[in-house]
């Protein structure tokens, strides 16, 4: 079987930073990345310590939910990675989180608009919100790529933000763009009310990143 160290490595790494970051807390979110040459998805496990965690503890699993390696059982949301994988074939990296402004968002049954030149080129626009699905389910992935098919996050209503990637570099920094909008949203609301860009500027932005709608 291929070694997989330096992946288990940066899906580690990647958790902890998230962890420091306050993008998650306790042993909330989940990490994974995914091999498609050999079907081979490796994600951090259920319920452990960020902060403990060793590159060992990563579980590498295929989408049917069979465990291939691992001292530790997978995340609980190990289907919503799954489902997405299976659907989406540009995506290889995975980031789950409940980063308290954008979540905040979610518990108010509220997508982020528009408000900052930055969603587009590194969102591709607006963060919508999905509908709630159970957690642990494959209908978390359905209803989160319904609404992300010209976009590369989402968030998962009354539970969290959920970002997609080509390499967990490329989706953590999506994470940190959402929580940024959501948090500078929050705060234009406390003295006013936010202004969207324009459709002109929307179109002109669109064009200048190569982007559709």
């Amino acid at each position: 079987m291929k070694n997989y160290q330096e992946a288990r490595k940066t899906i580690q790494q990647t958790a902890l930073k998230a962890y420091r970051e306050q993008l998650v807390t306790g042993t909330s979110g989940n990490v994974s990345l995914y091999d498609r040459e050999n079907g081979i998805m490796a994600i951090t496990p259920s319920n452990l310590d960020y902060q403990v965690m060793a590159p060992e503890d990563i579980v590498l699993m295929e989408l049917d939910g069979a465990v291939v390696e691992g001292r530790h059982k997978p995340s609980s949301e190990w289907r919503m990675h799954a489902g997405i994988y299976a659907k989406r074939e540009d995506v290889t990296a995975i980031i789950h989180t409940h980063s308290p402004y954008a979540t905040s968002f979610s518990v108010l049954h509220e997508g982020i608009p528009v408000i900052l030149v930055e969603m587009l080129p590194f969102l591709g626009g607006d963060i919508p919100l999905s509908q709630f699905g159970m957690p642990g389910t494959f209908e978390l992935a359905e209803n989160a790529l319904a609404v992300m098919k010209s976009r590369n996050s989402c968030l998962l209503m009354n539970h969290g933000v959920l970002v997609i990637g080509k390499s967990l570099e490329q989706a953590y920094v999506r994470a940190q763009y959402v929580e940024d909008a959501a948090r500078i949203c929050h705060y234009s609301r406390q003295i006013g009310q936010p202004q969207l860009l324009e459709e002109n500027v929307l179109e002109a932005l669109r064009e200048k990143y190569h982007l559709t709608r």
